[in-house]
């Protein structure tokens, strides 16, 4: 016997029929809500003068849609440090750290991030 199962999807605000799931984020959460074209809309419009003052922090554009229909709207950033390579005095400075780890008795990697609290106990040493 043939079952065919269809799922429809309920706009998580008013309970009609959502035409979209839209995905945003705020302080390093991310949020996914069914909507209808009309919610989704008021969605968008209502965070549209933080989105267009605010950076992009990563994610990808997408493209097609109405307006973007599962665009991200506000994806806010967890932190505003670069994502680059650290510079040669921050690497000086990390060698030192080490250094200055191990004569303490403590466990740190060769590489890789150190320890906020080993950090701190470094700065507070200094």
């Amino acid at each position: 016997m043939a079952q065919k199962v269809t799922v429809q999807l309920v706009d998580d605000v008013d309970g009609s029929e959502a035409e979209s799931t839209v995905e945003f984020g705020l302080d390093g959460v991310n949020y996914a809500i069914d909507l209808s074209a009309d919610n989704a809309a008021e969605l968008r419009d209502a965070l549209a003068s933080y989105v267009a003052s605010s950076r992009r922090t990563g994610g990808r554009k997408r493209s097609g849609g109405k307006a973007g229909k599962e665009a991200k709207a506000g994806k806010a950033a967890k932190s505003a440090k670069p994502t680059s390579a650290p510079n040669t005095a921050d690497r000086e400075r990390n060698q030192a750290i080490r250094e200055w780890a191990r004569q303490q008795g403590m466990q740190v990697s060769d590489r890789g991030r150190i320890p906020a609290e080993i950090v701190d106990a470094y700065d507070k040493a200094q």
